[in-house]
């Protein structure tokens, strides 16, 4: 009997995968081990094998369409086999993910209705002819939507399927997008710096000439369409506010009979008043000496003139002249530039965690002396050079190996005791913050710590770290030392249970055996979410800290 495949899960926390190339078509021969597809999840592209000899009977999903965790993807059996009972057994099996199915299908024949209205083909139409739809894949897993930074081909270029079609910017960096498809550019559905939809059209290839407008018809209208129609709608909006001001700004105030009245436009009136200019002493430039914007601006303050001196001058023999205040003009400035894509989804999921999670601090001073001294003498022999924040890492790490509770996680009906320790290290970046993890940071040497941390920091910067490398923490260390603050807090990084801060070795007096000596002092503070860590298990877990880094030869033990 044929064998069915479905999609497997290939990570913990996956529920679907898109299918980004068939290796095999049908009537291809396939033997175990054999690659059949690629298979996109929420953590990376990976190779789907065939665990049986045969031939490729039936393929039952399309490229670049997503598919949950055990959906029928393909049929593997005997060359001229029966493998629609193969395929009822199946669905009789699972009537639940039948109906699911059927959902999508009768969507289907609508969104093939539309486009037949206008003369082109649906998408399963033009996939039987060699076009392939390439859409917005999901290249992280808190990724929404990525903006073009740039496109390595234009339309009516020819593509093959290892060429790289354009880099895309998500919430975490900047990558590559391959189409995995040979033949012409025909449609570009988004300009470079415009933000696309996950699964979003963004362009189409196939033979030299197809018709594609049947799948743009049919409900993928681009960005670039939706952009201008917006920017339509919006246009004469903002050319009424511009005529308005412009008129407000040249138009005379109502002016009465009497030549005593100062004649000036609103606009003029305002700056005036702003600049503390007495509009008496302004010449207007403007038809019957109106004071227009341009007089205010260019206006300077003038001596007094000399019958007002000598009028005053009795006043000032009896009257002390009145301090003179100089005009200072300034003027108001700004810059906007687009939200990215990093700073969007930062700004998500720290309200999220913010206002999700009770946070609470605990603050606590370290006396550094010994891991001073520690250091130097490690950094004389050590590989690398080791910081006191690789030193903070290790001593973290053994510290939560004794305190499992501040290893945890909240899952709303049960909480998560890590009994492994993945240390997040917050970053700064250009556009934002990166969290790469030392992975089982209690059982790696300080010289190691401190190489993984240097290299990721490259990579940070340079925009090279991958999903596996920001995935999986349990615990996140934030240190703003190097720029000398003293003390601050962290919002949690979800779905950790704490965070901790670490500032500045300061120089201050200390007492120490009754006397006042000098001292190397630095300020941890531990932020919790109430919902897994008490208050005297966050005090308890810097307890051990504390200890570790005031005597750190504990930390080689």
């Amino acid at each position: 009997m044929a064998d069915v495949i479905k999609m497997p899960k290939m990570s913990d926390t996956m529920t679907e995968g898109v299918l980004a190339k068939w290796h095999k078509k049908v009537g291809d021969k396939v033997k175990s081990g054999d690659v059949l597809a690629e298979v996109e999840t929420d953590k990376a592209t990976m190779d789907m094998e065939s665990y049986w000899d045969g031939t490729l009977l039936y393929v039952g999903i399309e490229e670049g369409t997503a598919v949950p965790v055990d959906a029928v993807m393909a049929v593997i059996g005997k060359e001229g086999e029966d493998y629609k009972a193969a395929l009822e057994a199946e669905q009789s099996a699972s009537p639940k993910s039948e109906s699911k199915d059927e959902a999508p299908k009768a969507e289907d024949k609508k969104e093939e209705a539309a486009p037949a209205q206008g003369g082109g083909l649906s998408e399963e139409e033009l996939a039987a002819k060699g076009v392939t739809v390439i859409r917005m894949p999901l290249l992280s897993d808190t990724m929404t939507e990525g903006v073009i930074a740039e496109w390595h081909k234009k339309v009516g270029d020819k593509v093959k399927d290892d060429d790289v079609l354009a880099d895309v910017e998500t919430d975490k960096a900047t990558m590559e997008v391959m189409g995995y498809a040979t033949g012409t550019l025909l449609h570009i559905g988004v300009e470079k710096g415009q933000a696309a939809k996950v699964n979003g059209i963004i362009a189409i290839v196939g033979p030299e000439g197809t018709d594609v407008s049947g799948i743009l018809a049919g409900g993928a209208q681009s960005p670039k369409a939706k952009d201008q129609s917006e920017e339509k709608a919006e246009t004469p909006k903002e050319e009424k506010q511009a005529i308005s001001a412009d008129t407000s700004a040249s138009a005379p105030i109502a002016e009465s009979a009497s030549d005593s009245r100062v004649k000036a436009s609103p606009l003029a009136k305002k700056i005036a008043k702003d600049k503390g200019i007495d509009l008496a002493q302004v010449a207007g430039s403007a038809e019957g000496g109106r004071i227009i914007k341009k007089d205010i601006e260019n206006f300077k303050p003038a001596a007094a003139p000399a019958k007002a001196e000598s009028a005053s001058a009795p006043a000032e023999k009896t009257t002390a002249a009145a301090p003179v205040i100089p005009t200072f003009v300034g003027e108001v400035k700004y810059t906007e530039q687009p939200v990215s894509q990093m700073r969007k989804v930062i700004a998500k999921r720290l309200a999220e965690s913010l206002f999700t999670a009770p946070h609470f601090y605990l603050t606590v001073s370290i006396d550094m002396d010994n891991a001073m001294a520690a250091r130097t003498a490690i950094n004389a022999v050590a590989p690398v050079k080791v910081s006191f924040n690789d030193i903070v890492i290790k001593a973290v790490a053994v510290a939560l190996k004794k305190h499992p509770a501040v290893n945890s996680s909240w899952g709303g009906d049960k909480i998560r005791f890590n009994e492994h320790t993945n240390i997040g290290v917050a970053m700064a970046v250009e556009d934002g913050l990166l969290v790469p993890v030392v992975r089982f940071a209690d059982g790696k040497s300080l010289s190691h710590i401190s190489a993984e941390v240097k290299d990721f920091g490259g990579k940070a910067k340079a925009k090279k770290l991958q999903p596996a490398d920001w995935e999986g923490s349990t615990f996140t260390v934030s240190n703003l030392g190097m720029f000398g603050i003293d003390e601050f807090t962290s919002i949690i990084n979800s779905p950790d249970g704490a965070i901790l801060s670490v500032g500045a070795i300061q120089q201050v007096p200390v007492v120490k055996n009754g006397a006042v000596v000098p001292g190397n002092v630095m300020k941890l503070t531990l932020g919790c979410d109430h919902r897994v860590v008490d208050g005297a298990t966050g005090a308890q877990f810097l307890q051990t800290l504390k200890g570790l880094l005031e005597e750190p030869i504990r930390l080689l033990a």
